[in-house]
């Protein structure tokens, strides 16, 4: 990318990829973008899962009723988990890794999305979180917050319209209702 301008801007959700794996530098590189990125008071609450076995990757894509199917057909899957433990802030510090490869993944040439997994369920009504935990084995201190899909992007996407800016949504010095 010649600039994170373009980069924000031609990142998208990626839901197919190619049969084509990562290489460990591919995996390393998302894995330290994550590992980079800031945490409340540097506590550095989040832990991460990567997943590229071919029948845990089927397991995770059933972990919800909707939006999770793409991850069976992803290379690699990352599981972002923070220890609330250790921070208040936990799902801010989570969701800032998670972003951070969705990122690093759009600026090596990959695609990559963001699978909730945090407040979903199953069609059951069984949390999503629960039936990751039990796949992957995670403590039951940990929490799951999302799945980050990643791979050799399988489609085409347009980048973002900027005419779709909404930017009545930015207020300057104060609140001040657009109505």
């Amino acid at each position: 990318m010649d600039s994170f301008s373009e980069l924000i801007k031609v990142r998208r959700s990626m839901r197919k990829f190619t049969e084509e794996e990562l290489t460990q530098d591919e995996v390393v590189l998302l894995l330290r973008s994550a590992l980079m990125s800031p945490s409340s008071k540097g506590t550095h609450a989040w832990q991460f899962v990567a997943v590229d076995d071919k029948n845990l990757l089927q397991q995770l894509s059933e972990c919800k009723d909707k939006g999770a199917e793409l991850i069976a057909g992803a290379p690699l899957a990352v599981v972002v988990l923070a220890d609330p433990y250790v921070s208040d802030v936990w799902v801010e510090d989570a969701s800032v890794a998670t972003t951070m490869m969705l990122l690093q993944a759009e600026d090596m040439g990959l695609g990559a999305c963001w699978v909730q997994v945090r407040n979903r369920s199953m069609e059951d009504g069984k949390p999503a979180e629960e039936m990751v935990r039990s796949i992957l084995g995670i403590p039951e201190h940990l929490r799951v917050l999302s799945i980050v899909a990643v791979g050799h992007k399988g489609m085409e996407r347009k980048p973002f319209n900027e005419e779709r800016l909404l930017w009545e949504k930015v207020h300057i010095n104060g609140y001040q209702n657009q109505e």
